[in-house]
C-alpha cells in the first residue's frame, strides 16, 4: 500500500511518482496538459499534495503526458500499479496469454 502524507490522495501520489519517473517538473506537466505557464506548476503541486483533485478529463491528460494508463492513477498497491504500467505496453495477443495464465490460478 502507498504511504500518503496528511491530505495527500492516491492520485496525488501516483501523479508525483509518474512525473518523477518521467523526469518532468510540475510546471512541464501542467504546460503539457494545456495549463497556463504562470500557474501550471502550482496546479500540479496542488494535485500532488491533495489540496485539489483533478477532474477525470484533466487526469486523463496527465496520465497521457506521463505515459501511464489512466487506471494507474487509482491503484492503491504499488506492485499492481507497476504491473499496469507494463501491461499497457503489450499487444492483445500477449495480454490474452497472460490472462489465461492468471485465470489458471483461480
Amino acid at each position: 500500500m502507498v504511504k500518503t502524507q496528511p491530505n495527500q490522495t492516491i492520485i496525488g501520489v501516483r501523479i508525483k511518482q509518474a512525473r518523477i519517473a518521467k523526469g518532468l517538473t510540475q510546471e512541464a506537466v501542467g504546460v503539457a496538459i494545456g495549463l497556463d505557464e504562470s500557474t501550471a506548476g502550482v496546479r500540479i503541486s496542488r494535485y500532488e499534495t491533495g489540496i485539489h483533485e483533478p477532474d477525470i478529463k484533466t487526469l486523463k491528460k496527465i496520465a497521457n503526458v506521463l505515459d501511464v494508463p489512466f487506471v494507474y492513477m487509482y491503484c492503491e498497491r504499488d506492485d499492481l500499479a507497476d504491473l499496469l504500467k507494463h501491461l499497457v505496453l503489450l499487444d492483445r495477443n500477449q495480454i490474452k496469454k497472460i490472462q489465461k495464465q492468471v485465470i489458471r490460478y483461480f
